[in-house]
């Protein structure tokens, strides 16, 4: 082992969505040194992550995917669901879909509630402004998804991350999906970014539209003149081992002394490294890692770490537990003769075609574009009609019970869950309209087997997510070594509420594709659907669908909690790890309850306000 002589500030674990953020942050500061350490590659100039529609090619990749998977889910017939995660600078914000979807209202004031001061949606509001620049949509775009009123763009940010509305390639399945839910009774209601919406809507995406190319993490915090900075390292092909601990006294803090790495070197093998830290050690390696370096460094669950050697430092038996995750059911239906669908791209010359179109044309034509439209509906009956609050106080009543187990004991977290599900204004599912087919093998190997197309006829996907799971699961490691894994159990259906919402909501599908003037775009009865001979014409329909079709839509949080230690808590409202005095935990891990949309625009949030939380903390210090 060797160690290195340079002293940096700042250590930040992992180069992805929330890393690059707060390590572009903190270098702003010339008088601080930032070093940002990455297990995968450089691929900011890799096609593969900069052409949004090339996505599906780094799944299952280990260049590009993490390729986690979770143990066999006993509430999905024993299926184990792919959970990719991006591998190299930019992480999962090079190879996600790219949606920039922002929280309700409710959904990030219960941070707050839960016990986070400083965390509620006005608090972080800034920074969601902070973090992008949404350009307003083209006439096109205006045409293709009806970007009229209640849209407001006058007001759009002059953050990094490029947001845009992509302008074609799928006009009757979007403005037809506007449409329909209006038809319904379910027009938009307010701007999305506003926290408070219900109703149909285009999603915009991190796409740059000058040149048609993914705004990542590592275009957008990353850029030329940052990486220039003398006083920011990257450091990639390393790989983070633990964190190096000395305690102020017997019964005082840990403080972090530095980080374990194992380099990759030029011939080939690994060496290991010691990197001295002065200030902090920030972890940033996501839902799944953030938690296995804690309880490799020995901060977790005793009994655990000591079942695999490992020194207990700090006996938190939160870090790692918690682990929620947006589930989403796919309904795939076959579109009539001459409506487009990215099932075309299944024939290797149309994709060849396309992909020298996108080329020569300044990232002209669909492999530029990302056009998923969404829309956020409240809990729907067994009709398909609202739920009636009466209703849907039975079903709380006969579904959510504190998680303690105990009837007469209140649950702040089981009580703010409610508060989302029970006002007629707060959506409980997001519907996506995916222009093509979802397939679900009984045993994906990756998110590859699931979103390539496999069936002969073109598809549209109705996607049905759970906005706020009342399941929790838990990730955790599986032996000392970095290298192998952790167990992924995000114990999907574990709630019975959980079921029960998803089958109402993918019960409602059925109206949304029999409804005008979607209906048009599809064959109907005549038409093949995925899953095959299975409609949700009844509640107890729509569960078996749920068992077969239920995947991930890649949004795992909650791992390292930010809430009251007591409450089961592994950081503080300074994401602050109990037991350190200078480790925080600045991703997706730390969300206490799952927002609602997708939750790329969060984490960019939160890792603005820990660096800015960081920054007026070393000014207080100075």
């Amino acid at each position: 082992m060797t160690e290195t002589t340079s002293l940096f500030d700042y250590i930040v674990v992992g180069g992805g969505t929330a890393g690059l953020t707060v390590a572009s942050r903190l270098s702003e500061d010339e008088a601080v040194r930032v070093l940002v350490i990455e297990a995968g590659a450089d691929h900011s100039s890799d096609p593969l992550v900069s052409t949004p529609g090339a996505l599906v090619s780094q799944f299952g990749n280990p260049e590009y995917d993490w390729n986690f998977q979770t143990v066999p889910q006993e509430h999905l017939d024993g299926r184990s669901i792919p959970q990719p995660r991006g591998r190299g600078l930019g992480g999962c914000s090079s190879i996600n879909f790219m949606m920039w979807l922002h929280p309700s209202r409710a959904s990030l004031d219960a941070w707050a509630k839960l016990g986070n001061p400083g965390w509620g949606y006005d608090d972080l509001a800034p920074y969601f402004k902070g973090t992008c620049t949404v350009h307003p949509p083209s006439e096109a775009a205006k045409a293709l998804a009806v970007l009229d009123s209640p849209h407001d763009f006058s007001s759009n940010g002059e953050g990094p991350v490029q947001v845009s509305f992509s302008e074609g390639y799928t006009e009757s399945f979007n403005k037809a999906w506007m449409e329909t839910f209006a038809n319904l009774g379910h027009q938009l209601t307010a701007d999305p970014r506003t926290g408070k919406a219900i109703g149909a809507f285009q999603s915009p995406a991190s796409i740059d539209p000058k040149g048609h190319t993914r705004s990542s993490a590592t275009a957008s915090y990353l850029g030329p003149q940052v990486r220039q900075r003398s006083n920011l390292a990257i450091m990639t092909d390393a790989t983070v081992k633990r964190i190096v601990f000395e305690r102020e006294d017997p019964s005082g803090s840990l403080v972090a002394k530095g980080v374990v790495v194992d380099l990759q070197s030029k011939d080939g093998g690994v060496e290991e490294t010691t990197i001295p830290v002065k200030s902090e050690v920030i972890l940033a390696a996501g839902a799944l890692q953030s938690p296995q370096l804690l309880e490799l460094s020995g901060i977790g669950q005793k009994d655990l770490l000591a079942s695999h050697g490992i020194e207990v430092l700090v006996d938190n038996p939160g870090v790692g537990e918690r682990l929620q995750d947006h589930a989403i059911v796919t309904q795939s239906f076959e579109v009539r003769d001459g409506i487009p669908s990215s099932d075309a791209l299944r024939d290797p010359a149309v994709l060849e075609q396309l992909t020298e179109f996108y080329r020569t044309t300044d990232g002209g034509g669909p492999l530029g574009q990302s056009n998923i439209a969404t829309a956020y509906m409240p809990l729907v009956g067994e009709d398909g009609a609202l739920m009636s609050p009466g209703e849907k106080e039975a079903l709380l009543d006969a579904h959510l019970v504190p998680s303690t187990g105990k009837e007469d004991e209140e649950d702040d977290e089981y009580r703010v869950l409610r508060s989302f599900i029970e006002p007629p204004d707060e959506p409980t599912a997001q519907y996506l309209l995916y222009p093509g087919q979802l397939v679900t093998p009984p045993q994906p190997d990756s998110m590859a087997s699931i979103v390539v197309p496999a069936e002969p006829q073109d598809f549209a996907t109705v996607l049905t997510c759970l906005n706020h799971p009342a399941s929790r699961g838990s990730v955790h490691i599986v032996s000392p070594d970095v290298r192998d894994k952790p167990q992924v159990d995000p114990r999907y259906l574990s709630h019975p509420l959980d079921l029960e919402i998803l089958a109402r909501h993918v019960r409602f599908v059925e109206k949304i594709v029999a409804a005008e003037p979607l209906r048009a775009s599809l064959k109907g009865e005549e038409g093949a659907r995925l899953p095959a001979g299975l409609v949700a014409d009844t509640v107890e329909n729509a569960k078996e669908i749920i068992k077969r079709r239920l995947i991930s839509i890649m949004h795992p949080t909650g791992s390292c909690a930010m809430l009251p230690r007591e409450k089961g808590g592994v950081v503080d409202y300074e994401m602050r790890v109990y037991g350190t005095r200078n480790v925080r935990v600045v991703d997706a891990s730390v969300f206490p309850l799952q927002p609602l949309g997708n939750t790329q625009s969060v984490v960019y949030a939160v890792a603005e306000r820990a660096a800015a939380m960081i920054k007026e903390g070393r000014q207080v210090t100075r």
